[in-house]
């Protein structure tokens, strides 16, 4: 029988972790390759070259056009691709995991499917912006309260500390310079936390769309995730940024979130938190240790809550009958 054609997918095991990944990186009006292992991108001024297995996400801006190999090098190597506006808006597809078993797809699907798994969930999450203090008293609504005062503190606070004149949160996805120029970089820089958080996502093989706070988006979960760290990223930079009243302030709010979220290993945070969160081995069964294996296993699913191994022929009948 002939080899089958073009190159095996590299094996999971030998990709970059998504903690050790760069967080993402935009393209615009330029010409996707692939060279080897390497994307390269192409333009008037000449031609880089960027190590897929590093990458987190891939975001593709107007103006580009991105060959069949790079967009098999991208899914090979776990990367997320990410087709955007020209401010970076609506996303529209990833490569695979990077995760070998469904483990902590089939535990967020438990736990948000489960009215009082998924009331736990959110208020760990809540949790972790008021530490120290005790939420377990509080509803959803004085939760959801609570966190808007806070916000609405934090944007007076850092208008404040950098000289901005703050009246509120405004902005049309339809018309992204039709905002402030304080609201335009809040924009950029929550959608550029948004593409590292969702690569982060699909590495560990969870949904986007099974949030615990959010519901009825296909990003849900990434909304719940990057809620986690506005405070300490998208929310300062954004306003560093618009003081400086620079020309293109997407491109350099963008610039500004990869940096930060580099020098602050956020990705392995990310990573580390929805491990946490995610982790309620008390509360529901998730199956047999065979789900924790690393290893390429497949199981099939038995309806009196046992896994059975894949692979095998289980008609134990007389061939004669």
């Amino acid at each position: 029988m002939p080899d089958i054609p073009g190159a095996p997918p590299v094996p999971l095991s030998y990709l970059v972790r998504a903690q050790d990944r760069l967080s993402f990186l935009y393209l615009e009006h330029s010409v996707i390759h692939r060279d080897d292992n390497a994307i390269t991108a192409t333009d008037k001024r000449g031609t880089v070259h960027i190590p897929a297995a590093t990458l987190g996400a891939l975001l593709l801006g107007p103006g580009t056009t991105v060959s069949q190999q790079a967009m098999v090098l991208l899914a090979e190597s776990g990367a997320t691709a990410v087709w955007v506006g020209e401010h970076g808006v609506r996303y529209y597809a990833h490569g695979r995991s990077l995760a070998n078993s469904t483990h902590l797809l089939q535990r967020q699907a438990a736990l948000v499917t489960n009215r009082r798994s998924r009331l736990r969930v959110a208020r760990e999450m809540y949790a972790m912006r008021f530490p120290g203090e005790n939420i377990d008293v509080l509803t959803m609504q004085q939760l959801r309260g609570r966190e808007g005062a806070r916000v609405r503190r934090l944007y007076h606070q850092h208008a404040k500390r950098t000289g901005i004149t703050w009246e509120r949160r405004d902005y049309d996805t339809a018309d992204f310079d039709s905002g402030t120029p304080v609201n335009q970089a809040l924009s950029a820089a929550n959608t550029s936390l948004y593409g590292a958080v969702h690569s982060v996502i699909v590495a560990l093989g969870c949904s986007p769309g099974l949030g615990f706070v959010h519901t009825g988006h296909a990003k849900s979960f990434v909304y719940d995730i990057a809620d986690l760290y506005k405070a300490d990223t998208t929310i300062p930079i954004a306003f560093d940024v618009a003081a400086r009243d620079v020309a293109d302030i997407g491109t350099e709010t963008r610039r500004a979130v990869r940096d930060h979220i580099r020098a602050t290993t956020l990705l392995d945070t990310c990573v580390q938190d929805i491990k946490t969160l995610l982790d309620d081995k008390e509360e529901v069964e998730y199956g047999p240790e065979a789900f924790d294996d690393p290893s390429n296993v497949v199981m099939l699913w038995d309806d009196r809550g046992n896994a059975v191994a894949a692979g095998t022929n289980d008609d134990d009948r007389d061939e004669d009958l």
